[in-house]
């Protein structure tokens, strides 16, 4: 059974690390290591998820894990299997009375600790504590006692929620490996040429780095890709090799950049949130009433996405983000936007189709940030308004990359185009086409905005 408590005992646990890859302000660490006089740290590859992860993430995954067990002094043991069945083993193996976790509330998660609870059967209890969030999922309820559908409403009761401070790291005394050897996968290697440093002490560098020389100015210039501003903690929040809570700590109340980066930070909860309540939405659309909306499939539907995974659409603002996406496992957020919207609105693809290339991509895919935006842009979610809004790539270009900087640094063919046109290049003349290897446009835009906005009408008859 899942337990959220339990009283102080002799004896053995073990601390399944998931979501949550790091020592400091970690309750579950913090508990086991008071109540059980021997604890094993263990960590578990699990087949259900290396299948769909992407070789990126798996890589930065890897990396902070071998930081983990760094910082435990070897004393992380690792296993590879279906949890349901590795966890009963090593708990009978090392005759442990608990197994201590921070829950986990996406579907899978819930469904595998069910199993793992199951699985271990009497003697061993599944204790749960705590979550990757500041506001576990589940806790805010509107005055009604349903759950949340609009953001602006649950950012207040998140805020007036509140959270815990960071707990300090725990003495480790009680961790032992208990002589159990590892099990440890082959797993791809990386598909982007550079991925961030992993682990819990680069997760607090890259903190400090961006409290110092980018919060101020988050505000205004968070949209800018040209411009390094964003905090780039997204992978080490996915992974838990940083709470939020202590990102949290750290922001100031009433600095504008602070209270805009905390923001995004309950964008991150509000979304975790939807998805605990409509698990179904990490596949389908949110409002049913767009699960009938026409996209386009077959050949022709599949070259244009083709296109648009390799960077090749001719828009320079969507194929920069594209390349940044393979050469770094991450792509800047406001650029996120322009390429799902083009992908859905101007070429017409189904958002699910982008949504699991995002995922095989992303260092940071994490499911219901990614699945709930990319239909947050398609109009499927739990906004009504966002089918109406149909990004402009070219407008959208030139006022958040002005000069044309991220645009030449990931297309490299534009590099010598003037900025006044270098977001709309057919404009330099034929002659540019016949130098350099760029296309033009895939599509016309005006013409595609009228189609997607002619079928969304359609369906929100």
């Amino acid at each position: 059974m899942v337990t959220s408590s339990g009283a102080r005992r002799a004896g053995t646990a073990i601390l399944w690390f998931r979501r949550d890859l790091r020592l400091s302000d970690h309750p579950a660490l913090s508990a086991a290591s008071s109540r059980f006089e021997r604890v094993v740290p263990l960590y578990v590859w699990d087949p259900h998820l290396i299948g769909p992860s992407g070789a990126n993430r798996l890589s930065f995954l890897s990396g902070c894990v071998d930081a983990l067990g760094a910082s435990l002094g070897g004393r992380l043991v690792i296993r590879s299997g279906p949890p349901s069945r590795t966890i009963p083993e090593v708990a009978r193996h090392i005759g442990a009375e608990a197994v201590v976790v921070t829950r986990d509330f996406g579907p899978y998660g819930t469904r595998r600790d069910t199993e793992v609870s199951a699985a271990l059967g009497e003697g061993t209890e599944l204790i749960a504590l705590d979550s990757p969030y500041a506001v576990s999922p589940g806790s805010l309820l509107t005055t009604g006692g349903s759950p949340f559908q609009v953001f602006t409403p649950f950012a207040r009761a998140w805020r007036t929620h509140g959270w815990d401070a960071p707990m300090r790291r725990p003495r480790l005394g009680c961790l032992d490996r208990a002589g159990l050897h590892d099990q440890v996968p082959r797993l791809p290697a990386a598909a982007a040429a550079s991925l961030p440093e992993p682990g819990e002490g680069a997760a607090h560098r890259r903190l400090d780095t961006f409290l110092r020389a980018g919060a101020a100015g988050y505000r205004h210039e968070r949209d800018r890709p040209d411009m390094d501003r964003t905090s780039r903690l997204s992978p080490y929040l996915r992974f838990g090799c940083l709470h939020p809570r202590q990102v949290l700590d750290r922001l100031e109340a009433g600095r504008p950049g602070h209270d805009t980066f905390a923001t995004e930070l309950c964008w991150r909860e509000f979304y975790a949130d939807v998805l605990h309540h409509r698990p179904d939405a990490a596949r389908r659309a949110y409002r049913p009433e767009w699960r009938a909306f026409p996209v386009d499939t077959g050949r022709g539907a599949d070259e244009r996405l083709e296109a648009w995974r390799n960077g090749r659409t001719g828009y320079p603002i969507v194929d920069a983000g594209m390349r940044q996406l393979r050469h770094e496992g991450w792509m800047h957020n406001r650029v996120r936007m322009i390429v799902a919207s083009f992908l859905v609105k101007d070429l017409h693809v189904d958002w699910g189709r982008g949504a699991r290339w995002f995922m095989e991509q992303l260092v940071d895919g994490d499911l219901a940030s990614n699945q709930l935006n990319w239909q947050w842009v398609a109009g499927s979610g739990t906004d009504a308004a966002p089918f109406f809004r149909v990004f402009n790539p070219v407008t959208q270009g030139r006022k958040f990359d002005p000069d044309g900087a991220y645009v030449r640094r990931w297309v490299p063919e534009l590099a010598s185009v003037d900025s006044t046109v270098v977001h709309e290049p057919w404009k330099a003349g034929d002659t540019l086409f016949d130098s350099v290897d760029y296309p033009p446009p895939i599509v016309d835009h005006a013409v595609e905005r009228e189609e997607a906005l002619a079928r969304y009408r359609r369906v929100a008859r």
